[in-house]
């Protein structure tokens, strides 16, 4: 019988499956930069926050931020994957650098989040996970990141929460509602060897 998603059996490192798992999201994560960007002030509007809350949501807090921080150093090495084509480190230290940073930490807040609930991952607690790390995290980092770089605190809070906090909530609610049906069609198994295992 397959282990439960979230046994409490010891695990360390990761497989092969988890590096090819990590790989996938973060391409998604990249290909979710690209397709869509609607310029809006200094910071576009994506749909990169969308694959930031499902990595976590269906692979856990390791491999979930892990992708994260797969994508962010692809775009620091000079990958032309941000919106526009950018990549390098500049817009680490533009407005848009808190944000990007701040993924790397509301990732692992979802990732924790879900961990808690399962093996039985729920619509519900799902879209909670996604609004405390996917918004409130990111946010938390974001918005004060980009009101240093611009130097106008205002601008800052109303371009993070009303220009984008609409669009994150309805990224939330499709995050959650895809976890819920991947979770109840194939749970994704933990990350990991289980200590002891050869």
């Amino acid at each position: 019988m397959p282990e439960a998603p979230n046994s409490r059996v010891r695990r360390r490192g990761l497989t092969a499956r988890d590096i090819a798992l990590i790989g996938v999201f973060a391409a998604l994560l990249a290909a979710l930069s690209v397709t869509v960007a609607i310029p809006v002030g200094p910071v576009p509007i994506t749909l990169q926050t969308l694959g930031v809350m499902l990595a976590p949501s269906l692979l856990g807090a390791k491999r979930g931020s892990l992708a994260v921080v797969t994508f962010l150093a692809l775009v620091v090495a000079g990958l032309p994957l941000l919106p526009g084509g950018r990549g390098g480190p500049v817009p680490f230290v533009g407005p848009t650098g808190g944000y990007m940073l701040g993924w790397v930490l509301g990732a692992l807040t979802i990732g924790l989040l879900v961990h808690l609930m399962l093996p039985r991952y729920r619509f519900w607690p799902g879209l909670a996970a996604n609004i405390v790390g996917g918004i409130g995290v990111v946010y938390l980092i974001g918005v004060p990141w980009s009101a240093v770089a611009l130097g106008d605190e205002l601008l800052a809070a109303i371009t993070g929460v009303g220009v984008f906090l609409p669009g994150d909530l309805a990224k939330a609610v499709l995050a959650a509602g895809i976890a819920t049906a991947v979770h109840r069609a194939y749970p994704v198994p933990p990350a990991g060897r289980p200590v002891g295992a050869v």
